[in-house]
């Protein structure tokens, strides 16, 4: 797959909106989508109350997840479930690689998992020479594309109808002009060979209760309920984060995450997976392995801001809501989570010189934090990794130098009505350079014409 890294964002964004202006219009329809179809199902709900019910349970786990990763660890031990612990993304590649070893496993079903892309895990199984194939239709087509995924949710979002209907076209000879069922049929025929050729079956976890050691799992298609019960082993990657103190917590986080994310009351398939297969089960693996994935997240823990972060479902909400990404969809941000959540993260998980310039990538216009399911004040966190770039000398110079340059000026009257009155005859059309500051912003856009007249020189006749 061809991924780009964080630092190349302003670059990617402007090559997306210069050179594919259809997956704007792809991204943009199917997030307005997703924003009706979830005011719709916030609606129906007393959504203040379930917010703020979520964001206290996260808060509380977060805030005592070591006790909550240990009574995990004995529930899911005395489920019969292996446990393992990854501090690394080398730590959790690693228990992968000791399980298919171990048991010899050749061929790989995935459920759609944001963390398996984080952690790079179909490359390297590749690598070791396995069989890999995605199961989620989304994360299906773009891995036959050689794409990473584009959203949280819809990892082919940024795909038309015409691109799936051409793929397919190629791939499995569907007609040029075969409608969605059409497509799905095809998909399904090719992936029922896999299911079943598959001896090892990988999922990540939407959440794990720590009373009773359950993995909850939430898909709309069927895949994950195949990828875990037809293979003999099944390997779950889970975010340390990903923990809620009890069974019955559950119900409330699964109905207000699939809310958020596709306006949903509930997915269509709701996975439990309680541990191995039982003497009298017809069905079910007969090893299941969980990897607990750390991989920087207590690093962001111990951030005395950025920690909220965690509190992240993982819904998509805030990409579908965000007037940057809607512009280029995920794969300028150049790792697994794109998008506001991706912002916020990416600093405390890849480091912030890494994941520079994400931090910037908003407007702060804050309708991310309107439909967070679990509160998360994302302009507050941007803004602290915007602080922290400056302390550490990673903003961008350009701004420093505008920002120096204002603030000279503004404790100068005189400067600074020369300067505005020179600023008014500079041009402004897109692609001008007249000021290095402002370069970015007139790229890919017109700036407002200028005033004619200062306002200073306004008030004083009396213009107001």
């Amino acid at each position: 797959m061809s991924h780009t890294v964080p630092n190349q964002y302003r670059s990617e964004a402007a090559r997306t909106l210069r050179d594919l202006p259809k997956v704007r219009t792809s991204v943009t329809s199917a997030t307005d989508n997703f924003n009706h179809n979830r005011l719709r199902a916030y609606g129906e709900i007393d959504t203040d109350r379930w917010r703020n019910w979520a964001r206290d349970v996260k808060t509380h786990t977060l805030t005592n997840l070591d006790h909550y990763l240990e009574q995990a660890e004995k529930s899911l031990t005395a489920n019969g479930v292996h446990v393992h612990w990854a501090n690394t993304s080398a730590d959790a590649l690693a228990a992968i690689r000791e399980v298919v070893s171990e048991h010899d496993l050749k061929s790989v079903v995935k459920g759609k998992s944001m963390l398996s892309e984080e952690l790079g895990v179909n490359a390297y199984l590749e690598e070791l020479g396995v069989h890999v194939r995605e199961a989620d239709l989304g994360e299906y087509i773009i891995q036959l594309l050689g794409e990473p995924p584009s959203h949280i949710v819809g990892p082919a979002i940024h795909k038309s109808l015409e691109d799936c209907q051409q793929l397919f076209h190629e791939k499995f000879g569907t007609p040029l002009d075969g409608d969605p069922d059409t497509l799905a049929q095809a998909a399904r025929e090719a992936l029922r060979a896999e299911f079943l050729a598959a001896d090892l079956g990988i999922t990540g976890g939407n959440f794990l209760a720590a009373d009773t050691g359950t993995l909850a799992l939430i898909e709309n298609e069927g895949n994950i309920r195949l990828s875990t019960s037809l293979p003999r082993v099944h390997v779950a990657f889970v975010g340390i984060e990903k923990i809620v103190p009890r069974l019955e917590d559950l119900a409330g986080f699964v109905q207000l995450t699939t809310r958020a994310a596709t306006g949903q009351p509930i997915g269509n398939y709701i996975s439990l997976i309680q541990g191995p297969q039982h003497r009298d089960e017809v069905d079910g693996p007969e090893e299941v392995h969980v990897v607990f994935v750390d991989n920087g997240r207590t690093n962001l823990l111990a951030d005395e801001e950025a920690w909220e972060a965690l509190r992240c479902v993982r819904c998509g909400a805030c990409l579908n809501i965000c007037p940057v990404y809607r512009q280029t969809g995920g794969h300028p941000y150049g790792w697994a989570y794109s998008g506001p959540i991706g912002a916020i993260i990416a600093p405390g998980i890849l480091g912030l010189k890494e994941a520079m310039p994400l931090p910037y990538a908003s407007s702060l216009c804050g309708a991310c934090t309107d439909v967070c399911p679990v509160r998360i004040p994302i302009p507050e966190l941007l803004l602290h990794w915007r602080e922290r770039a400056v302390e550490e000398g990673l903003a961008p110079k350009t701004e420093e130098l505008g920002l120096r340059a204002y603030t000279a000026l503004a404790e100068h009257p005189q400067l600074f009505s020369i300067g505005g009155s020179l600023l008014r005859k500079l041009p402004w059309q897109r692609g001008g350079r007249a000021l290095p500051v402002l370069s970015g912003w007139t790229q890919e856009r017109d700036a407002p014409d200028p005033s004619s007249r200062s306002f200073q020189s306004m008030w004083k006749d009396g213009i107001k």
